[in-house]
């Protein structure tokens, strides 16, 4: 597959959205987790099976959430982990449960090919606008009455959440780049499926001396899969979610499905807000990042109608 040129490659990025790995009301725990990622993955070993290059990336919300309830619960044990150092130790812990489960499902296609997990670095500018004004939610409620604490001993900005109660906020700025890039290309370029920037890629940003430091912080999910698709010469990137298609008036009587859409026509539909930016808005700033740096299409559907999806038969397209 290597000495093939990209342009006879059939080369796509599939991002799998949360409910890949955990799903509403159930517990997830670790036999569930792996449950639901062998369900998830079905539609991914078909497009394998038609001869595509793949890389993988997946959320990690409910997974981020867990391990920092943890952390909360142990501080006084054992000394806390950082956010960045624990998205990557989720990079490794889901990917290898991403990598066995696609792994048994090629062995019992007999489809001989490789699968890898990558821990992915991937690069923010250390003045990204976010990082002075935080507002992504992570982690678990706390009380009002508990809000100046978290604020002085840990220096957290705390924000309200609804009606749900408070919550600590973070950082989440834009992905520019992926460090590992180049490694992913070639793996990917040679036949090898890579798992890379689970859960937005561990953030980093590049010091004036051109060393690497991380970011206390999360990036979105799609748009590091964008920029992943991107790096390493993706021709389709399918985002996987809850929903069988990308739709407008969404949750109304008034709902319209659509099976394709233009960059002009999802920018026009955003800036009339039609896609939240808690849903379905990083997912079309993906696709719209992605289409115009070369891209060929993304396909937006749910993780249970990919196979579909890639006949045709279902899903939302979206074109340059």
């Amino acid at each position: 597959m290597g000495n093939q040129k990209r342009d006879s490659l059939k080369i796509a990025v599939v991002a799998l959205g949360g409910n890949a790995i955990s799903r509403e009301f159930e517990e997830g725990n670790i036999t569930q987790q792996f449950a639901n990622t062998r369900r998830s993955l079905v539609g991914v070993a078909d497009l394998i099976e038609k001869g595509y290059l793949l890389a993988i990336t997946h959320g990690n919300g409910p997974q981020v959430g867990n391990a920092l309830l943890r952390v909360e619960e142990c501080r006084h044990l054992v000394p806390p982990t950082p956010l960045g150092v624990i998205v990557a130790d989720l990079e490794g812990g889901m990917g290898y449960m991403i990598q066995q489960s696609l792994q048994n499902k090629l062995y019992k296609r007999d489809i001989p090919r490789k699968v890898v997990t990558l821990v992915t670095q991937v690069i923010v500018d250390k003045r990204d606008p976010s990082i002075l004004n935080p507002e992504k939610y992570v982690g678990p409620f706390y009380t009002q009455d508990r809000i100046a604490e978290l604020q002085n001993t840990r220096g957290w900005v705390v924000k309200k959440d609804a009606d749900r109660g408070f919550r600590r906020v973070v950082p989440s700025p834009e992905p520019l780049e992926i460090v590992e890039k180049d490694t992913v290309k070639q793996l990917v370029h040679q036949g090898t499926i890579v798992i890379a920037a689970g859960g937005g890629g561990a953030p980093v940003y590049i010091e004036d001396d051109g060393t690497l430091e991380g970011v206390d912080a999360v990036i979105d999910k799609d748009k590091a899969a964008a920029i992943l698709a991107r790096d390493i010469g993706a021709q389709e990137l399918f985002i996987l979610t809850a929903v069988e298609k990308v739709a407008l008036n969404f949750g109304t009587a008034s709902q319209i499905n659509l099976d394709t859409l233009t960059v002009k026509d999802a920018k026009k539909f955003l800036e009339e807000n039609q896609f939240p930016p808690g849903s379905m808005g990083p997912k079309i700033l993906a696709a719209i990042s992605f289409l115009e740096s070369g891209g060929k299409m993304v396909i937006i559907t749910s993780i249970e109608r990919m196979t579909d999806a890639i006949d045709g038969r279902t899903g939302t397209r979206i074109f340059p």
